[in-house]
Order: structure tokens, then sequence, then C-alpha cells
């Protein structure tokens, strides 16, 4: 189903278009654009609170600055909805986050007005300050850079490090702070507080009222603007010595707080800003939701990415079943965690500002003193769990895997050198969706593999999920632990199983066969059980091992499939290269084994988004990509199989 845009938005095909427009229309564009955005998200899902929250400033950059050459960058992209729609991807809008449509997320390649791919928070600041240091070098003096970042954004320690480096720049940076009060969840700390006082300041407000009166003059005041820019700041300097201004501080001037749902105010601003040089910063007020009365007023979490729903109630759809359904792993191992936790006082949750995507939440709530979330801040969630861990502590560090990338030294450094016994619970291990290659969790395996003094295992279900985190807690004093897992449901109704100590290193025998060996690694192992049951009515026998750990391996393990195999697969939902295949290729050489092995995961290259199981078929590596692998190894004659193969177990 097409969504039919406003008679404005219908009109609009790129920011020229826009441009076109007076003035005195963008309001009715902002509604038609909100709308727009409504109708398509409540049909095909997708993030939402974000970009209605942005329509105004959306509207407001694009009427002003001269996009693509003027650089827009947008942070993390939740919010770019608005912007792919006024920039020429209106008609393929409802394929947006679908299988071979449009990314959910600002991506060079798709369009020019992306001018830097993103999906990670806080990378705004610094991406939009090496594109303006760049137009410095080249002499494009009148080039302007925007960088647009919520406060949530900000916490992340590379929004710091940029604009550091940006009060010192001498260049043509506006950051726009877009202050909403929310990341996915609420944020947190101190940054926030400050905000808050800035917002909320009765001298700054009254001041910032006559500040803009002021620059909404200065357009007749042509060479003497800066001049008067200058005595207006230092005045406001002068008269707030006893309210430090963090920004100012760092020698970015500071404009704002403004309403930033307030079109024809935002372009008279931004209009004054193009002609202010230097580095500066625009905070911005707005509303996650805005204009859509369920989102506005309900619940921003869940209206960050609600699913599809019904426009006119705001009901959101929920799937229902027949039968009782497997829980997400995230949810099995938030309650677990709390079961652990009850049990062992030891125990504390960390998350960098994902408590509901990864269900820290149960515990923060059950157990506030003992679970926190630090903002969007990875490095310091990882050096904090292991400032835990010196202390005795039992910390559970649940950071997703593609996020952990973001950590990766302080891993090496403050866990591992260190020999720290930190437990790191990866989330949205393998590929994570319709968010794409931003959020795939596809090289934990490689990245942590190599490291020393770590331990790498997956289950393969949510009784083994809470069998390692069991396991994890039990008295050690050295060695991390990582345990990875997909993003959605496992294959378990009932998952609350009795707790059991898994042997470390430590694989099983799920099938026994003759004629091929099937090493799967983690939950895609549930793939290997369906293509087993099918190759066993065509008559091959197929053994099948789950490793469990890809460090330390099962030495005893893979003796005996060696011995008894000549042909041997490795399944894995992470990078081939470096990966569980790779670890079995090393043991086979090392000990001087001979066999053909066919490796299936990840390949090497980027993989973009789509339902897991598109990728996994994409990959070769659903049940039939299995059983098509074993036919081609064992030298059979490859049947056509069908694609409604009973995936029960995924």
């Amino acid at each position: 189903m097409l969504i039919t845009p406003g008679k404005l938005l219908a009109q609009i095909n790129s920011p020229k278009d826009l441009k076109k427009l007076d003035q005195v229309q963008l309001v009715q564009v902002c509604e038609e654009l909100r709308q727009f955005i409504v109708d398509n998200v409540s049909v095909y899902g997708g993030h939402f609170g974000a970009s209605l929250g942005v329509v105004e400033l959306t509207v407001a950059l694009h009427y002003v600055f001269n996009t693509p050459h003027d650089q827009l960058v947008w942070d993390v992209g939740h919010q770019a909805y608005g912007h792919k729609i006024l920039t020429g991807r209106k008609d393929a809008f409802h394929t947006n986050r679908m299988y071979k449509g449009l990314s959910g997320f600002p991506k060079r390649k798709e369009s020019e007005y992306d001018t830097f791919g993103v999906g990670h928070s806080s990378t705004s600041v610094s991406a939009a300050l090496g594109m303006a240091v760049a137009s410095k070098y080249q002499g494009l003096h009148e080039k302007q850079h925007i960088a647009v970042i919520g406060d949530g954004a900000l916490t992340g320690g590379m929004a710091f490090e940029g604009l550091n480096h940006a009060g010192v720049s001498d260049t043509n940076l506006l950051i726009i702070l877009n202050d909403n009060c929310m990341s996915i969840d609420p944020n947190v700390g101190a940054l926030k507080d400050y905000l808050t006082d800035i917002t909320t300041s009765r001298t700054y407000n009254r001041l910032k009222d006559d500040v803009w009166k002021l620059l909404g003059k200065l357009s007749t005041f042509g060479k003497n603007a800066q001049e008067i820019v200058s005595k207006v700041e230092n005045g406001i300097k002068s008269t707030l010595l006893s309210q430090s201004n963090l920004f100012e501080a760092l020698n970015l001037r500071y404009f704002g707080p403004v309403d930033g749902h307030d079109v024809d105010h935002l372009v008279a601003i931004l209009n004054d800003l193009k002609a202010i040089k230097g580095p500066k910063i625009l905070h911005c007020v707005t509303v996650k939701g805005k204009g859509y009365g369920p989102a506005e007023k309900g619940n921003a979490t869940t209206w960050h990415a609600p699913g599809t729903f019904d426009k006119i109630t705001g009901e959101i759809h929920k799937k229902v079943y027949e039968k009782p359904q497997a829980p997400k792993y995230q949810d099995v191992f938030g309650h677990t965690l709390v079961e652990l936790a009850r049990q062992n006082e030891k125990i504390v949750g960390i998350t960098p500002a994902m408590p509901s995507g990864s269900s820290m939440n149960i515990m923060m709530k059950e157990m506030p003193e003992r679970a926190f979330d630090v903002g969007i801040a990875e490095q310091h969630a990882v050096t904090f769990s292991a400032g835990l861990a010196t202390q005795g502590l039992i910390p559970f560090c649940n950071i997703y895997s593609s996020f952990m990338q973001r950590a990766y030294d302080q891993v090496v450094h403050d866990v591992c050198i260190q020999n720290l016994p930190v437990n790191f619970c990866l989330d949205r291990a393998g590929f994570a969706g319709a968010d794409g290659p931003t959020h795939h969790g596809a090289y934990d395996i490689a990245y942590f593999r190599c490291i020393p003094n770590i331990i790498v295992a997956a289950p393969m279900n949510e009784q083994e999920l809470r069998n390692l985190m069991f396991t994890a807690q039990l008295p050690r004093t050295e060695q991390a632990f990582s345990i990875r897992y997909p993003r959605g449901q496992g294959v378990m109704p009932n998952w609350r199983t009795p707790f059991e100590k898994i042997e470390i290193g430590k694989g099983r025998l799920i099938e026994d066969g003759d004629d091929i060996a099937i090493l799967s690694f983690g939950h895609i192992g549930n793939y290997v059980v369906d293509a087993c049951e099918v190759l066993r009515k065509k008559g091959i026998s197929a053994a099948h091992f789950d490793l469990r750990f890809a460090k330390p391996l099962d030495a005893g393990l893979l003796h005996d499939v060696f011995t008894r195999f000549s042909k041997v697969i490795t399944v894995e939902d992470g990078c081939i290269q470096g990966g569980v295949g790779s670890a079995v290729l090393e043991f086979m050489a090392d000990n001087q084994y001979t066999a053909q092995v066919k490796r299936l995961g990840i390949p090497d290259r980027i993989v973009e988004h789509g339902e897991q199981l598109e990728l996994h078929q994409e990959c070769g590596m659903d049940s039939e990509g299995i059983i098509i692998a074993v036919q081609a190894l064992l030298e059979v004659p490859i049947t056509s199989v069908r694609r409604n193969i009973a995936l029960k177990n995924i």
C-alpha cells in the first residue's frame, strides 16, 4: 500500500523544490511531512518518535542551507526519516528497512544528501569537523557544515573529543544539539541535569529572548554583524559569571535554548547563524513523538520503534499466537540475571544506555542499587566493570555485539591484560535484521577469540544461556567470560529450567551420524537440527556437534570429529574470517589432521539489512543452505529443497 503525500509534500523531490516555497508555507509542509511519516511507519514499522521530533528542524535546515553542497550530518540517524523524504526518497520510503529497500539510517551510497553513514551514536561532531577542516584547507570558506546530535548521543565520549577539537578549529561548523531528554531510554547522568538547568534557567531564558530579538535584525547590520555578536556574547558572559557554560568553556559560541518546533523562528535563527563564522552550537529543545498524541504523551521508549500500529487509536499491533511462544533471548538474560542476583549478592549489572533493549531494566527495577545505566558510553561501561571486579564484585556487562566494537581497547587493556573476571553478555550477536550492517554483530567471535584471558561462549537455546550465566557467576579469580546471543526469540517456551554448571570448554553431541560432521556455534545450531532431519530422510547420516565454546575449544570433541570424519562443516552467525570455523581449521592443522572442511557464516563483505531469515538465506547459512553444503561436500546430487522447511526451532 503506497501512502499518498500531502499537496505541498507531493511537489517536493529535493531541497531545491522546498526552497521554491514561501516561508509561510513551511508550517503546512511540516504538518504534511509529519503525517506522511505517521502514515508510513504505522503500516510498515520503523523508528518513529525521533523523526517526529525533528520535523521542523529538518525542514528549516534544508530550506536555509544549500544541501548537499553544505554538509549535513545526522548523529545515529534514527531521526533522519524526514531528511530522506525531502531528499528524493519519498516514493521509495515505503521500502524503508525492508530487504533490498532503503536503509533505516543515512547511507552515503544511497544518496548524495547522506554525507556520512551512521547507526552508532556520537560520531557527527567529529565527522562534520573533518569535513569543515577539509573545506577550509581547500579554500571553500563559505561552505557550511552542520552536525545534528541528540542530548543522549552527547553523553558518548567521542562527542566530547569532537567538541574539544572543534573549539580550537576556527572552522565553519554548526553543532545543533537536539535536546529531548531521551535516547532510546531516558537519559541519565550529570549532563542531562546540566542541560535541564540551562533550559529552565530564568536568567538564560530572559537573556536569550533579548539576544534573539537582536540577532533577528542582524541582516540590517551588514559588516558590523560580527562585532555586534561579540558584544552580545561578552555581555552574556559578564552577566552569567556565576553560571558557567560548558560549551563556552570549550570555545564554542552557544546560542539557545530555542523552541525546536517553531519552524519560522528556526529559519530566522539559522539564516543568522550562517553569517557568524567559526564553530558554534545551537541548543534546540524538542519533544520526541511531537505532533502524534500517543507518542508525544506516551512512553517514549515504546514509541522509539513501536512496530506497526493503528494511527487513529495509537494501538500498537501485537502478534496473536495459538500456542505458547519462546521468549526473547534478552528477556531470558534479564530474568535470569535477577534470579542469580537474588542468590549471589556480589552480582551487579551494567548497560550503556540500553536498559530496555537488553532487559537490564528488570534488575534496575528490582535492585536499583545493583544495576547501572551508564549512558551511551561503552568504553566507560567496560572499564567501570573492570573496577567493580577488582573489588570482588561479579559484573555482568551487557552490550550489543556491534556496540562492543567501540570498547575493544578497554576489553584488552583494562580487562584481559589484568586478567579480571568480568562477564560480557553480547546481545544482538549475528544479524540484527532491519537495522542493517551498522548493527549486525558480525565480528565479536573473531575479535574476542584472539585476546588472551577470555572465554568465548554462545548458547544454542535458552537453557544453555541460563547455564552459561550460572557458570559465569561461580567463583573464579581470573579470565573474562563472553556470552553471545542473537536478537529475537529463542526456541524453548518452557525455558525456566534448573541451573546446571557447564564445564568450561566442553561441547556436546546433539545427534550422532556416520557420513559427515556438522559443528555449530550458538543459536544458529537450530538450523542444523532441522537440516539433519531433512538429510536423514534423504539417506544422509549427519552428526551434529554443538561446540558451545569458541575459546577454549573442546579438544576431545574435535579429536573425535577428525578421527571419525573426513568431511566437516562449521556453522556460525559471525564472520567467517577469524571465527569459530577458523579456530577449527587451526586445530586441524596444529594436530596434523586431514579433512575437507566447509565453513558457513557471514561472508567477507558488508551484508545489508533485511529480516534475519532473509539474510541467513542470502549467506547460505539457513537450513536449506546447510543441506546444500552437505550435498556438495558429499558429492551427491543437489536436489531442490523447499524454502518452507519447518523452521520450528528458529
